[in-house]
């Protein structure tokens, strides 16, 4: 009977668990963004509304809303396939980022509680991506070379 390699499979469910978590992650991205889609013009009016009462000037709140449904499918298809996963999750971050500031100056603090969430989820796939990224495009396609590189160096 051959012996079982004990830190192979929780090595494996780290990667598929890593990997699960950035596919979620990625189609939550995606498909929010179709929302905005239907009706973009309703969209940045509704986020210009929403942030009349904050110093910041509108044509800003616009702007901000106008690229924020371009900014997420973006983010959502590349997280999805695991693509230059790194700048894919950089860019998820700016953004929740951005609207954590934005949702702060507007005081609504359950949907900025919902932000954090999400920035946490942010953090952890960032954190574990060397380590545990191996189920995406970047590893398929030879795109990991960096995180290949770490672990030669170890």
């Amino acid at each position: 009977m051959a012996a079982r390699h004990p830190n192979k499979i929780p090595e494996l469910d780290a990667a598929l668990g890593y990997g699960l978590l950035r596919v979620t992650m990625g189609l939550n991205f995606l498909v929010h963004s179709f929302g905005r889609w239907r009706n973009l013009g309703g969209f940045v009016d509704g986020v210009a509304a929403a942030f009349a009462h904050t110093p910041l000037p509108v044509w800003s709140v616009r702007a901000f809303a106008f690229v924020i449904p371009f900014w997420e499918p973006l983010v959502g298809i590349l997280l999805a396939l695991g693509l230059w996963t790194r700048w894919a999750l950089v860019a998820g971050s700016s953004l929740i980022a951005a609207l954590v500031f934005g949702t702060s100056l507007r005081g609504d603090y359950t949907v900025l509680s919902e932000q954090m969430i999400y920035a946490l989820i942010f953090f952890v796939l960032l954190l574990f991506r060397a380590r545990h990224d191996r189920f995406g495009l970047d590893g398929v396609a030879g795109l990991g070379r960096a995180r290949r590189l770490e672990e030669l160096r170890q």
